[in-house]
């Protein structure tokens, strides 16, 4: 017997489906309530599958709305529903895929989907194979309805299609999508195409097997006149770029003719799709082959793809001059930030450590409140990374198209070639220098354009050139950029504040301490935009103010720099609450004010101190979540901060304080980050006040042992460190502890793909731990030297590598045998120092000599054969061997 809906119980579902629909909140908490009722009734559901499939009579928004609460209680309670409710829903759901209309049948492909989502796709076995039929019916809604649906189960079980779980049901489905290529239904096609492209990502082997098939079918495609195929067609062709670049070669010349269309389709979306195939292409290995005889097509289209679309201009209120500056934000507009935890590395490449090198995400935020990506970023975006693989042949496409941009009249136009010569500025730098003496004033006087999209493009196109404009001596353009970048700072517009603070903050990596004497007039600047900014340009204040401290460093520390800079930090310090998320940024902020200022900051200490050590008190460990994890990590980073930057000074905060509790806790955290950052701070408390630490040591060297684990490199690299700081306080006092330690740091070195800065934080630790207790240690150096000698020769002399090479030639001395078969390597790192410290010159030269002496000169002879010549020239030049 079918089930039946009761009249009554009909007409009280039916109520609750209008009331939902009121704007009134009152009414809406209500129906929130009645539901949670109605959800202990298990027919409830069948009610709802009845109106969405069945009650005709009904209007459609609140037949689709029906089956809506109906997919939210699938996901919050299927596994409740009895088995006779959950197969009549099945049943009803295909019985009624073709539903005359467009919304119910959407609606049912999403409740189907949520349901073969739920781990029913093996227990439903009829559904594919029934789908699959119905694409044969000669009824278009019903062909068209079960597309929908198995486009959206394709979308989210894509993998689970391709597994011997189903029995490998693609085998049968895709040969199938590929007919209805044909279909003279232009959404029929559609659909096919976007089922199978969900499959090209991963590989999916039925897709693989057809996939010369596929490919014809997508050329057949080409001129199709339906915007929704076409985009379809383009988003295929750039994923198969990714993985089957070998099927697509043969093709390359007229797939690229049909790209340059695509890219200029007068539907956006298409165009969008279609340019990130330049994107994709970029970086494959035949790119420049593949498209050097087509860039003089191609320059162009990018160009004219930057410009502002229409509706760009009116969402962005570009032709309506306002200050908005006095406006509210509204909090939605504010993006999340992260804290990114420290890492502890060694201040000694020539360059950017690799931590250094992640490119910001934010790069290109120009216009980040549009859409995220459109097709004026997807057109930036591929410029910038041609101009990186075709340097500086990109130019003669270029800059005939440039002259006529910059200096256009009309400010869309000119906006569009500013932001092309912001985006060539990386990969084109060697050929645009000869052009940037008269390019930068013109830019800068940009800054003052009147259309505040036309200020904040120069700024950030200015923030690319940076680097040049730094080589220059300063009165040339440093200052005159500087002058009118720090206007922008407090222009009426917030867009333009937001870039140019954003610019500033590049432009301060860039100079460093070329800015210190124009400080006080760069602090009175952003002192003053502290009065002026609304809540989400205040963050980025934050950021540029944290980046002037770390650029310049210690310059900053002078009463009248401090007197300007600390009184507003404070005032904001003391205004927000324990849970205000922007307490990140302006604690990231003090603490690169705190290292710079290092006893200045003495007088601030206090007040922060106090507040940081009550917070993250007041969180014991089991009690918070992971917001507040967050606040640990900043909170510890912070301390590290003032660690670092007070020095011995620090002695004071610490001894009124249970930090060290604290710190004994957060160690043993879940959390890796917070492990990460506490054992950056344990280190620099250890370097600052030891002491303090002194009494923690038994308990503190068992956690640091079990960290010592490289899965989590960043935990592992900050542990290592510790350690090796604690060694230099111990002394002697750390021979119980080796045994805990050593094992796992002489495994880490030996591991193949290290990364740098982990090999040569542990090769410094190893070092430390040998030459505070060389009987231990030495026994093992057979084990550790090579990769030992091989990690510490690419760095700076520093007093970290001073302690480390003391710590192995004493070791030598106790085990001089565990040295012998790798001596070349010993001789490459004694080699790689400058100017060692006297004491430690000498420790060199009666290792190399006793060596020497120990074999004869005529063996010695034979071994400094192989030598490099460099090697050989050094080692004789130094040390006489």
């Amino acid at each position: 017997m079918e089930w039946q809906p009761d009249e009554q119980g009909l007409q009280q579902v039916l109520q609750l489906l209008k009331d939902s629909q009121s704007p009134d909140t009152a009414t809406q908490r209500a129906v929130q309530e009645k539901l949670e009722q109605l959800n202990q009734f298990p027919d409830f559901n069948n009610y709802l599958i009845f109106v969405l499939t069945s009650l005709k009579s009904e209007d459609e928004p609140t037949r689709s709305l029906s089956g809506l609460i109906l997919k939210n209680n699938v996901k919050a309670h299927y596994q409740n529903f009895p088995p006779a409710v959950a197969d009549f829903i099945k049943r009803e759901c295909l019985n009624n895929i073709g539903d005359p209309s467009p919304l119910i049948r959407a609606t049912i492909g999403i409740l189907i989907t949520t349901i073969a989502s739920k781990g029913e796709l093996q227990t439903w076995p009829e559904l594919l194979p029934q789908l699959c039929n119905l694409l044969n019916s000669e009824d278009y809604n019903t062909c068209e309805g079960s597309f929908g649906a198995l486009q959206k189960i394709c979308e989210d079980s894509s993998e689970l299609l391709d597994s011997d779980a189903l029995n490998r049901p693609l085998n049968i489905m895709i040969p199938k999508f590929l007919q209805f290529f044909k279909h003279c239904s232009p959404k029929i096609r559609s659909h096919a195409i976007a089922c199978v492209n969900q499959f090209i990502i991963g590989r999916a082997q039925a897709l693989m097997d057809n996939i010369d098939t596929f490919i014809e079918s997508l050329f057949a495609l080409a001129g199709d006149e339906d915007c929704e195929v076409r985009k379809n067609v383009c988003r295929a062709l750039v994923m198969l770029l990714e993985v089957r670049i070998d099927r697509l070669i043969p093709h390359m010349h007229s797939i690229i003719q049909y790209m340059l269309q695509r890219t200029q389709d007068a539907d956006e979306n298409v165009a969008l799709e279609a340019c990130e195939f330049w994107l994709t292409l970029a970086e494959q290995p035949i790119c420049k082959e593949a498209l050097s005889g087509h860039l003089v097509q191609l320059i162009p289209i990018l160009v004219n793809g930057m410009k502002y679309s229409e509706i760009d201009i009116i969402l962005l209120k570009g032709d309506v001059e306002e200050e908005d500056d006095n406006v509210p934000d509204s909090e939605q507009d504010i993006k999340p930030r992260f804290h990114k935890s420290r890492t502890v590395t060694l201040q000694h490449e020539g360059g950017e450590g690799e931590e250094g090198e992640d490119i910001d995400e934010d790069e290109d935020d120009d216009d980040d409140t549009l859409s995220d990506w459109n097709l004026r970023k997807c057109s930036a975006a591929a410029l910038d990374v041609l101009a990186n693989v075709f340097r500086d042949d990109l130019l003669p496409h270029l800059l005939p198209l440039l002259k006529g941009l910059l200096f256009h009249p009309d400010w869309v136009t000119k906006e569009s070639g500013i932001l092309v010569l912001g985006a060539i500025a990386e990969g084109c730098m060697q050929g645009m220098v000869q052009y940037l003496p008269e390019l930068i004033p013109h830019l800068i006087q940009c800054l003052c354009d009147k259309k505040a999209l036309v200020r904040s493009i120069a700024c950030w196109t200015l923030s690319r050139y940076a680097h040049w404009v730094v080589s220059q001596p300063p009165d040339a353009h440093l200052k005159p950029l500087m002058t009118e970048l720090l206007k922008r700072i407090l222009d009426g517009n917030k867009r333009v504040q937001e870039a140019a603070c954003s610019a500033f903050a590049t432009l301060e990596e860039e100079a460093c301490t070329e800015l210190v004497p124009y400080l006080s007039f760069i602090l009175d600047t952003l002192v003053f935009a502290f009065g002026k900014y609304q809540h989400k340009n205040l963050l980025i204040l934050y950021d540029a103010i944290g980046t002037l401290a770390d650029s310049v460093g210690h310059h900053l520390n002078q009463p009248e720099y401090i007197q300007k800079l600390m009184p507003p930090l404070i005032q904001k310090w003391n205004e927000l609450k324990d849970e205000d998320k922007d307490l990140f940024p302006l604690l990231e902020c003090l603490s690169s004010v705190a290292t710079a200022l290092q006893s200045g900051f003495l007088p601030y200490c206090e007040p922060v101190y106090q507040r940081l050590h009550h917070t993250m008190y007041s969180q014991q460990p089991d009690q918070y979540e992971a917001p507040d994890k967050d606040f640990m990590i900043v909170a510890l980073d912070l301390l590290s901060g003032l660690a670092e930057g007070l020095g011995g000074h620090v002695d004071q905060l610490v001894a009124r304080s249970n930090i060290m509790t604290l710190l004994f806790q957060c160690m043993q955290d879940t959390m890796p980050e917070v492990r990460q950052s506490s054992f950056a701070l344990l280190g620099d408390l250890t370097k600052a006040c030891f002491p303090h630490v002194k009494p923690c040591i038994a308990e503190f060297m068992p956690i640091l042992g079990t960290n010592l684990n490289p899965e989590f490199i960043s935990v592992c690299n900050n542990a290592t460190w510790a350690i090796g700081e604690i060694c230099m306080q111990m002394g002697v006092e750390m021979q119980p502890y080796v045994a805990l330690v050593l094992p796992h740091l002489v495994e880490i070195i030996n591991r193949p793909n290290t990364p740098k800065t982990l090999l040569e934080n542990t090769a410094i630790t190893i070092g430390r731990l040998g030459y505070v207790c060389p009987q231990e240690v030495a026994p093992m150096l057979q084990q550790f030297i090579r990769p030992w000698c091989t990690s510490l020769r690419n760095i700076r002399d520093n007093e970290e590598k001073d302690s480390a090479f003391r710590g192995i030639c004493v070791m030598i001395g106790v085990n001089p045998g565990g040295v012998v078969q790798d001596f070349i390597f010993f001789c490459d790192a004694v080699a790689s120092w400058v100017n060692p410290k006297d004491d430690l010159r000498d420790m060199f030269y009666k290792i190399l000599h006793g060596f020497k002496d120990q074999v004869g000169e005529e063996n010695w002879q034979q071994f400094s054969e192989q030598f490099p010549p460099i090697l050989k020239e050094r080692l004789s030049a130094c040390y006489g061997v």
